[in-house]
């Protein structure tokens, strides 16, 4: 059993940049793959980035390609998204999830999920 807790969130200003924390308890995080979801009003959830139990494989939307970076911690049982040049189409509730064995784009693959950290970006 895996739980989840985000933080980070916040508003800032287009172009500006934030670091989304999902500290995770359980012994066997490092042992699951990690993703980042998030959701606008009116939207479905959308895969943001992921990235495997190592740390050597990572997977990026292309809407946030080259602006955010997925990383993790094992040591610190702790999963990253470093976020810079920020738009405001980024604005939406981001969750941190967790699955055992590989990555996945797909929401419904994940077992575990934190309760969400709200990220908005004003013009």
């Amino acid at each position: 059993q895996v739980q989840l807790v985000e933080s980070g969130g916040g508003v800032v200003q287009a172009g500006e940049s934030l670091r989304l924390s999902c500290a995770a308890s359980g012994r066997t995080f490092s042992k699951h793959a990690m993703g980042w979801f998030r959701q606008a009003p009116g939207r479905e959830r959308e895969f943001v980035a992921a990235i495997s139990w190592n740390g050597g494989t990572t997977h990026y939307a292309d809407s946030v390609k080259g602006r955010f970076t997925i990383s993790r911690d094992n040591a610190r049982n702790t999963v990253y998204l470093q976020m810079d040049s920020l738009k405001p189409s980024d604005t939406a509730v981001y969750y941190c999830a967790g699955k055992s064995y590989s990555t996945s784009y797909y929401h419904y693959d994940y077992e575990y999920w934190g309760q969400g950290t709200q990220v908005t970006v004003s013009s």
